[in-house]
């Protein structure tokens, strides 16, 4: 029997995405309305693969750390063969959470609603009271797909993940040097941005807005998004002359072909400066890896659809994107040094973090405010820069896609402005 209620939510998508316009932002409904987002949910969230968390926050057989895909709860263990390995966060009973804590250890995966008891392989080990004709080998935790990208978790929730392989064979040579796998948390930063999570997307990709935004940040970053962009005169001379350098070290640096769906470019920071801070110097005196020179300028590394990452010589800065409704956004922001580094003396967390905290509170502020007015009667979809927001053309164009393909397949995509 048909669901004319779902009926009418899909061809309200269809409605909107027929108005779409290629080179424009988004019709409104499509940063507003519940059920785009739930589209969204289901055309994105839940075929995508996720960064969870990098590999140091699960080091040991029974570290875990828990997840929530929108109402989807996750957990991702590493189980005693030292595997990792995600689950729904529900118990195979009557469906409560197994556990409700962001992160710990567990021997095993105990429901504290009647106690059955799971390994860290999903098994059903306990079952309390059961019939005899009960089977617990029916009865396994429900499981997620999940990856790891030089020591970066992925999860997949999809019954039929898409591929990876070609993500890791392209990324993995500009952030192996890094080591990620060798590195551990030295802060950590949880904020709720008042705005749909593809605003939060469209902000990351682009610093159009930098300049008038961002001073802390700018006195490292370079503003240009490709090595041939001679637009900043200095800057790109800088990017001439690291490109010959980071030939000689042999380290890649040329952006990758990662099609609408990742980016990876190694690209300088400005002269003088050689890390992510307020003067531009080093902020963690041991660096990353086996790594001799601190200027290196940064790996930039996005995919789709949440999360992005910086490699610098001396720290990895990984952020993690996930929506909470039509109208919020959780922003995860991890910094990460050398597993050796001792906190006092290699370095001080307020610094290693200080401008990142900063940049994000200015991000959430601009998002937010970008939502408030999208809200408005008045706003209509503007034109995009091809020039400075070509990133965020490239983001809308993959959403338009993935949107279209949850009703028509992929032989239907729509086709944006490049």
């Amino acid at each position: 029997m048909s669901n004319p209620q779902a009926a009418g939510h899909e061809q309200k998508t269809r409605d909107a995405l027929a108005r779409c316009a290629d080179g424009y932002s988004l019709p409104q409904e499509f940063y507003s309305d519940p059920d785009i987002y739930r589209a969204d949910i289901e055309a994105v969230f839940f075929k995508e693969w996720l960064f969870v968390a990098p590999e140091c926050e699960l080091p040991d057989p029974g570290d875990f750390v828990t997840v929530q895909i929108d109402t989807t709860p996750i957990i991702v263990v590493r189980d005693q063969e030292g595997e990792l390995r995600a689950f729904h966060n529900s118990c195979r009973h009557r469906g409560s959470r197994l556990c409700s804590e962001h992160r710990g250890n567990k021997a095993r995966l105990v429901c504290p609603y009647h106690q059955w008891t799971y390994d860290l392989d999903g098994k059903l080990l306990a079952a309390r009271y059961m019939s005899e004709d009960f089977d617990p080998s029916k009865f396994p935790l429900k499981s997620a797909h999940v990856q790891t990208l030089e020591g970066l978790v992925y999860i997949c929730l999809a019954d039929e993940a898409p591929d990876f392989g070609s993500f890791r064979k392209a990324v993995s040579p500009y952030i192996a040097p890094h080591e990620p796998r060798r590195t551990k948390i030295a802060y950590e930063s949880v904020i709720v941005e008042e705005a749909n999570w593809k605003l939060v997307i469209e902000n990351n990709r682009e610093c159009y807005h930098c300049g008038g935004a961002h001073p802390e940040l700018l006195v490292s970053l370079v503003e240009m998004a490709l090595p041939d962009d001679a637009r900043f005169g200095e800057e790109f001379e800088i990017m001439q002359q690291k490109a010959r350098d980071w030939d000689a070290l042999g380290l890649p640096h040329a952006p990758v072909d990662g099609g609408l769906e990742f980016r990876c470019i190694r690209l300088p920071f400005r002269k003088g400066a050689i890390s992510m801070t307020m003067d531009g110097k080093l902020t963690c005196r041991k660096l990353l890896g086996e790594l001799t020179d601190p200027d290196l300028g940064s790996v930039r590394m996005f995919h789709v659809p949440n999360n992005w990452k910086h490699f610098l010589s001396d720290h990895i800065i990984v952020f993690r994107v996930l929506p909470l409704g039509p109208d919020r956004t959780e922003v995860r922001t991890l910094w990460l040094v050398h597993e050796d580094a001792v906190e006092g003396w290699d370095y001080e967390p307020e610094r290693l973090s200080e401008v990142w905290r900063v940049t994000n509170d200015q991000d959430r502020l601009l998002a937010e405010e970008n939502h408030k007015g999208i809200k408005a009667a008045g706003y209509e979809p503007g034109r995009y820069s091809e020039v400075a927001e070509f990133m965020v053309l490239n983001f809308i164009k993959w959403y338009r896609q993935k949107l279209s393909n949850r009703f028509d397949g992929p032989q239907h995509c729509l086709i944006a402005a490049e």
